[in-house]
């Protein structure tokens, strides 16, 4: 049991899951994405608390998310926590678990994705409870290898829940921590995230979403052939995996009597991964997440708030929630004011918008290893976006393949090697499905939404235009519109100390924040590189031929 007073925390951070559970279908409609999904751990936990509808990532990346968010500071506030490559953590900046740690919480993270630069925020090596295992990330391809060998598919599946159920008991039970300890424990799973690839047609094989059923759900910017079906499918699946795995903690605490002592958070970083406008990106489908938070007797439950809110949020919320100071530095809000209300909707007037920022990702992505600089503002019914290099190819150089009619040849490889081409989106067979059919009718203007240049200024009608697929900026009805949007985003960046506005020249565009990692330029990944090139170089000279 927790002290009193004092809550056990479980913070469940799943990497690449955004805005979707079967909780949120209700609010979307039953031609959505959620409409198909089983995620009954997270839906009742929901209901029990808040759920929150206009949830985003401080960064649509995984790292400049996770600076943000364990330390409750804009990214740029965190030195080189600020890019995803090359990154670098300054253990001088106080996180809301290990400062929760101090004050005598007992602390335990296990999976985390980003291995060897999350740790630092969380713990390190130190506060990591792994010995069971590490598959349950791999979900899909490990249950399709083992079942034949443990005697069917959900054998397989409990193989996993057991290698999660374990590894949560020796962080309960160790010797550790002492009697009526709160505990903060973080559970990380990787199931979302592509890694080295999900099981092809898992999504219908092992939970039994056919993708045929998502024909008419996928958003206007996204193919709907089957491919791509399947693909969707699969991370539904790896989302339902995931969900069964919150399952088991929920089980193990309430065995135990902590359940009803426990503040529980469950959320993510950014949208799916391997799908254009997604991952790395500030348009909805990769800026906004699922969040609910449940504390049963101090948050009144059974509510949905419709406040825009940045998940970094958190780190002073959850300061509170501990009994310890908001530490200095910390930029973000806390949620606790909306939290502890009894409304519903609106709460907050003034959290009427959501500011959005990337920089760089992958940091071989452009010749000159450079980012993509970019921001947003969205509110109620717009979302507003700038590009600062709009010269720059958004998600890396193309490699000649902005030449339609060049031939790829087998895209197999491009579904599953990030790094061929286009790094900032990463390998999937969706990437691969619209880099071979670029040249298709109907099927160059969804790939220039993926991979092709965008321009300075982007506004889209959210009200009318969910899916982002008509830009208004510069066009005469939404001059104003524009402009206001454009003056707000700004203010906001430089009361922020945004070094993108505020800078010149900026930061992001010198020094380490466009280094190249050792591992491309070592004799290994000078070999690698070079493999790269030489499968460039099949399309290249075919397209110098035409």
């Amino acid at each position: 049991m927790a002290s009193e007073g004092r809550p056990n925390i479980l913070f469940v951070f799943p990497e690449d899951w955004g805005l979707f559970a079967g909780a949120y279908a209700p609010h979307d409609g039953t031609q959505s994405l959620n409409a198909l999904l089983q995620t009954p751990h997270f839906d009742r936990r929901a209901a029990e608390g808040v759920l929150f509808l206009n949830a985003r990532t401080p960064a649509p990346g995984c790292n400049p998310c996770r600076s943000s968010l364990f330390s409750g500071r804009c990214f740029w506030q965190t030195g080189l926590g600020a890019i995803e490559q090359g990154t670098a953590w300054d253990t001088s900046i106080p996180t809301w678990p290990l400062e929760l740690e101090k004050s005598g919480y007992f602390l335990g993270y296990t999976y985390e994705g980003d291995y060897g630069k999350t740790n630092a925020r969380v713990g390190g090596d130190r506060t990591a409870y792994n010995a069971a295992g590490k598959c349950f990330g791999d979900f899909s391809r490990w249950v399709t290898r083992q079942a034949p060998r443990l005697g069917g598919v959900a054998a397989a599946r409990e193989a996993l829940l057991d290698e999660v159920r374990a590894n949560f008991r020796a962080f309960l039970d160790t010797s550790a921590r002492v009697p009526r300890q709160p505990f903060c424990y973080l559970w990380g799973p990787t199931t979302t995230h592509r890694g080295a690839g999900w099981q092809r047609c898992s999504g219908l094989d092992l939970w039994g979403i056919d993708p045929e059923h998502l024909k008419g759900r996928l958003p206007a910017f996204l193919p709907d052939v089957p491919e791509v079906r399947e693909d969707v499918a699969n991370y539904l699946g790896q989302v339902c995996a995931m969900d069964l795995g919150l399952g088991v903690l929920l089980t193990e605490s309430g065995a135990r009597d902590e359940l009803d002592s426990t503040l529980i958070v469950v959320t993510g970083d950014h949208g799916m991964p391997g799908m254009p406008r997604a991952k790395a990106n500030l348009y909805d489908f990769g800026s906004q997440v699922a969040l609910s938070v449940r504390w049963p007797g101090i948050i009144p439950g059974g509510r949905v708030v419709d406040d825009f809110v940045n998940i970094m949020d958190l780190a002073p919320t959850l300061c509170q929630a501990g009994s310890i100071d908001i530490p200095k530095g910390m930029a973000a809000r806390s949620l606790m004011p909306i939290l502890t209300s009894t409304s519903a909707g609106q709460v907050e007037v003034a959290r009427d918008y959501a500011v959005g920022r990337l920089e760089r990702h992958v940091c071989i992505s452009r010749a000159d290893f450079s980012g993509y600089p970019m921001r947003s503002i969205r509110t109620r019914d717009f979302l507003y976006i700038v590009n600062f290099a709009p010269e720059r190819w958004p998600t890396g150089d193309p490699h000649g393949l902005e030449n339609l009619s060049a031939d790829v040849g087998d895209i197999e490889d491009l579904a599953r090697e990030t790094m061929v081409v286009f790094p900032d989106f990463d390998a999937s067979p969706t990437k691969a499905w619209l880099i071979k059919h670029r040249g298709d009718a109907g099927v160059a203007p969804m790939f220039q939404i993926a991979f092709g240049r965008r321009p300075a200024e982007e506004l889209y009608d959210m009200s009318k235009d969910a899916d982002c697929m008509r830009n208004l900026a510069g066009e005469d009805a939404y001059t104003s519109q524009q402009a206001s949007l454009r003056r707000r985003l700004m203010e906001v960046l430089a009361a922020q100390g945004d070094p993108r506005v505020i800078e010149e020249p900026c930061r992001f565009e010198f020094g380490q924040c466009v280094a190249v990692l050792d591992k491309y330029t070592s004799e290994k990944g000078k070999a690698f590189m070079q493999g790269l090139q030489q499968r460039r170089s099949s399309w290249q000279t075919a397209s110098s031929k035409l």
